[in-house]
């Protein structure tokens, strides 16, 4: 098994399976969900206190035993990857661009590094050193993050139409690796299409158990969760000819939905367990 960052794998819990019924768990069920993850209870019990420390999770006492609830904080980052993972945008392209340059001194490169990372969160590709781009009018949210960095000053915000002499699908090329993330798409569906077949061939058959099928799908959302964070879910418009985001999605969503109900039948139990008193 592929060693993951056990922050990162409690993230893809809360999100997907503990944020949508309610936001709260005992840590005996966290971990119990965990194990099956090759995590230990340790490893476990001192990622929740660091999650805690930085403002992603609360933790409260009832006698002996502590729970755990995401925060405001968390679960807007939270909301806004599952938004990403399982409802993409798919508007078509108006011919505008949105331009956005900013700048932010060395003394607070600290939120210049913040603001970049945020930027490619919401789609931008970078045209320039301090210039970047974007199909889809985003000003709402860059004012939200450049408000809540204190850099609104610093920032200005364009959109007009591109009026240069390359195509807009030669500009997409200077601004985002398109053909690196759709070397990963491919090397996603080669990997994930052989075992999606054998592996809900199992299911429907009764082969696989309740845990089993967690821990497929668990790992299989815990994977693809990367790509939003990397792909600028650009307007069908402006992606490449033999563009595999698309089918790598569609793959993704199948395989992780017909996995769903077994799922979460398994994850209903666990987080249904009493700590002792």
């Amino acid at each position: 098994m592929i060693r993951y960052r056990t922050q990162d794998l409690i993230f893809t819990l809360y999100g997907d399976y503990i944020a949508p019924r309610g936001g709260v768990a005992w840590i005996g069920s966290i971990i119990e969900l965990m194990s099956g993850l090759d995590t230990s209870a340790q490893a476990v019990r001192s990622t929740l206190s660091r999650m805690t420390r930085k403002g992603w999770l609360r933790s409260r006492r009832e006698g002996r035993h502590s729970f755990y609830t995401i925060t405001p904080k968390a679960e807007t980052l939270l909301e806004e990857g599952t938004q990403r993972i399982y409802q993409p945008r798919r508007d078509p392209w108006d011919g505008c661009w949105c331009i956005l340059t900013y700048s932010v001194p060395e003394d607070q490169r600290h939120l210049r590094h913040r603001f970049r990372q945020r930027l490619i969160w919401l789609g931008f590709g970078r045209l320039g050193p301090a210039t970047w781009i974007s199909p889809r009018n985003l000003q709402q949210e860059v004012t939200e993050i450049a408000g809540a960095l204190g850099i609104s000053g610093q920032v200005d915000f364009f959109a007009g139409e591109y009026l240069g002499f390359s195509q807009a699908r030669e500009l997409v090329e200077r601004c985002w690796d398109m053909e690196q993330l759709n070397r990963a798409y491919l090397d996603f569906i080669r990997r994930h299409r052989p075992a999606w077949r054998r592996f809900v061939n199992q299911v429907n058959e009764g082969a696989a158990t309740p845990c089993s099928v967690f821990i497929r799908r668990f790992l299989l959302v815990h994977e693809y969760r990367s790509f939003p964070y990397v792909d600028p879910n650009l307007p069908p418009e402006l992606l490449p000819n033999d563009w595999l985001g698309d089918e790598a999605i569609h793959l993704f969503q199948t395989y992780a939905a017909v996995l769903a109900p077994k799922a979460n039948h398994y994850v209903d139990g666990v987080l249904a367990t009493e700590p002792d008193s």
